[in-house]
């Protein structure tokens, strides 16, 4: 049988950049945007135009720029806003306009002092509105994960009526369980009239570390684009790792779903964006951490070294890492220590092994981790050649 392809959408750019201090320049954006691109990225979420003069002029560069994805902008379900999208997308080869409003109950009565019929008509007109600018329009309807499933299915089936070709199902605040985020985009599948003509999207949030398994939990009930940023950053705790949600799919064939990701540029991707932005990936951080291959366990260390498969699920080639890590501490094995310095030319038998090792387990004792030229000073001063 063959694979369904689920799109990536991704805004690194767009909601990845609205963490504190992040803010990045028209020519930073572009260097990502390009690079989203050449990865095989689908749709790159490229800012919010009427948000700035500086996001405006981001989007029209990046509509200039991209030659394969779709570029699309973000706008409140306001007339003034969709005009300024469309006006900073008129350059784009495939312009997308992603409007929406906020429908649970938190949103209608705190946000809006608002009404559900209010809330509906304010969201098709938007919609309405949008697709006499561009064709391909995405409704959002924010903290999705909150809202009751009954209104969620009537205002998605209302915006499918006057034009919507994708519904943004966000879990906006992180709250929803797996079970309960794939229930609900069960639930829109088997209730919305004319679903079929139109992509449902995962957009998570990782306020209690579900970002990742509620977009899987969506596509696996149906949904058929993950919106994601690069190293999981955004808002608060974040949003739906890139990295993390492409190996999955691509790890798991029994889901028989794929993506268009080049993964061997995820970790180059991954250092780009961390650069740009100035925001450390943490060391333990799945998939492109630069502990992600690493290892200093001697247990794992010998199983590693006799077959990477033992520890390693992944290959680092398959995401663009040149291979694993061997590091040698006080908690490494012979195995390890062998592997080492038969990498820089020393080739131990048994007897010198003993030997060498006990030094090193002195000398790792008192380092947090042993190096090339450790292991050098080590050999020599055991007289080994």
């Amino acid at each position: 049988m063959a694979k369904e392809k689920v799109y990536i959408f991704d805004t690194t750019l767009r909601d990845g950049e609205q963490v504190p201090g992040c803010k990045l320049d028209t020519k930073s954006k572009l260097s990502i945007a390009e690079r989203l691109d050449e990865m095989g990225v689908d749709i790159i979420e490229a800012g919010f135009p009427v948000s700035s003069p500086g996001d405006f002029k981001s989007v029209v560069e990046i509509s200039k720029l991209v030659k394969n994805a779709q570029v699309c902008g973000l706008t409140r379900a306001v007339k003034k806003d969709i005009d300024i999208a469309a006006d900073s997308l008129k350059n784009a080869k495939y312009p997308r306009i992603h409007t929406g409003i906020g429908t649970s109950e938190y949103h209608i009565k705190h946000k809006f002092n608002s009404t559900e019929e209010k809330i509906l008509e304010r969201a098709t007109s938007a919609v309405k509105y949008a697709k006499t600018k561009v064709n391909d329009i995405e409704f959002y309807a924010e903290d999705a994960g909150r809202t009751g499933n009954d209104f969620l299915a009537k205002i998605c089936e209302e915006v499918i009526k006057v034009g919507a070709t994708v519904l943004n199902i966000p879990d906006t605040t992180g709250y929803c369980l797996p079970d309960e985020y794939g229930e609900k985009i069960k639930y829109l599948k088997e209730n919305v009239k004319g679903i079929n003509k139109a992509i449902i999207s995962c957009h998570c949030h990782n306020d209690l570390g579900l970002a990742t398994a509620n977009s899987i939990s969506g596509v696996s009930s149906g949904a058929r684009q993950i919106e994601c940023t690069i190293n999981g950053i955004g808002e608060r705790a974040g949003n739906t790792s890139l990295e993390e949600v492409v190996m999955i799919l691509r790890q798991h064939p029994s889901l028989k779903l794929q993506t268009s990701i080049k993964s061997k540029y995820l970790y180059s991707t991954s250092l780009m964006v961390s650069e740009l932005m100035g925001i450390i990936v943490q060391p333990n951080k799945a998939v492109i951490g630069s502990n992600a291959f690493a290892h200093s366990s001697g247990i794992h260390q010998d199983g590693v070294i006799k077959n990477r498969e033992t520890y390693e699920i992944i290959d680092p080639k398959d995401v663009g890492v040149d291979k694993s890590s061997i590091i040698l501490t006080a908690r490494s094995g012979r195995a390890a220590l062998a592997y080492r310095a038969k990498n820089i030319g020393f080739e131990l038998d048994k007897i010198q092994l003993d030997k060498v090792y006990n030094e090193f387990l002195k000398l790792a004792d008192a380092k947090k981790e042993i190096y090339d030229d450790d292991i050098q000073k080590i050999v020599k001063a055991a007289n080994i050649k």
